[in-house]
């Protein structure tokens, strides 16, 4: 039996590698996200496969923003897949759509606060407001569970801070960024262990490269596994 707290990012070139990748990982891992970057390469096919065929959790990190009636009706089209996540940027207006769109399906809405490639440098140059990044987590996170969302993503660093929001109770968290001992930090900026993200509040943790870019990407995975609380 897998261990659903970990997500396996299949951040790979198009979906035959996608399925190729589960089909190594087997029985070590059955929940998969999926992104943006397999969209036009097969993307929401290889979804529809792992769940229907396969029997695994599929989490679709599309990031959603647009028009709260644009984001309604993508919402409402990508939840008959049976997915178990879907993300929209945590904009209140776009939440409040995406529930809308979701309502009657089994998918749980996430919502983005900052992403985690990004810092303080990051935010200046595209005029977001002053202030720490764990302060502006915060705040999102905050307004997105208001508007009604299902869980946040975040980075492990500000994890123990959005479980301690008095609107996180029954919400999930689900944090990118996971770098298991020793491995190279890629693009991430904040990052924490999947022992210490699970520690400090999330529910999930998405890990990507340290998994699939490795020579035996099953054992990188039950390595993961291994450091979880």
């Amino acid at each position: 039996m897998s261990d659903d707290r970990l997500i396996v990012a299949l951040d790979v070139p198009h979906a035959v590698a996608g399925l190729e990748l589960a089909q190594k990982l087997g029985d070590s891992v059955g929940f998969y996200k999926i992104g943006l970057g397999m969209l036009t390469t097969g993307g929401l096919g290889l979804a529809n496969e792992l769940i229907q065929e396969h029997g695994k959790r599929v989490f679709l990190d599309m990031k959603l923003f647009d028009i709260g009636a644009t984001v309604e009706a993508a919402v409402r089209g990508l939840a008959q897949f049976d997915l178990d996540f879907l993300t929209v940027h945590g904009d209140p207006h776009v939440v409040r759509a995406a529930m809308e769109g979701a309502a009657g399906s089994r998918t749980k809405i996430l919502a983005v606060t900052v992403l985690t490639s990004l810092d303080r440098a990051d935010l200046d140059a595209a005029l977001i407001q002053q202030g720490d990044i764990p302060d502006l987590v915060a705040t999102r996170a905050g307004r997105a569970f208001e508007a009604g969302a299902d869980g946040i993503i975040a980075s492990p660093q500000e994890a123990a801070l959005i479980r301690a929001l008095p609107q996180s109770q029954g919400k999930l968290i689900v944090t990118p960024g996971v770098r298991p001992q020793g491995a190279a930090l890629g693009d991430q900026k904040r990052v924490a262990t999947p022992h210490q993200a699970i520690k400090d509040g999330a529910d999930h943790i998405v890990v990507g490269r340290p998994i699939w870019q490795a020579s035996d990407p099953s054992a990188a995975a039950r390595a993961v596994l291994a450091e979880l609380p």
